[in-house]
């Protein structure tokens, strides 16, 4: 079954930020994860948010292997950047069976 990390993310430095996605999208492709949405174009239908923030959905083969890279020490060196270079919210969901 397929899981989805969703993170939503307000950038705070752009040079560090470069460095982040670099070494990020490095780790997610080596645990078999792939962008579903990148920081795309947001309409927003209802509610309020704030404007700075972007969204970024990956999509894992399994809730297993999601925590598996969020672990890895691949993805530790990209954590190390993260602090200074955005600020976010992380959440893993587990998605369902396709049909």
């Amino acid at each position: 079954m397929p899981a989805y990390v969703i993170s939503e993310v307000k950038v705070l430095d752009e040079d560090l930020i470069a460095s982040y996605r670099a070494q990020a999208q490095a780790s997610i492709e080596k645990y078999g994860g792939r962008y579903l949405v990148r920081a795309g174009a947001l309409e927003l239908i209802e509610g309020a948010r704030d404007r700075d923030r972007q969204y970024i959905i990956v999509e894992f083969p399994s809730m297993a292997r999601a925590r598996q890279w969020y672990g890895s020490p691949e993805y530790a060196e990209a954590l190390k950047v993260r602090a200074g270079a955005l600020d976010r919210t992380l959440v893993f969901i587990e998605g369902v069976e396709p049909a």
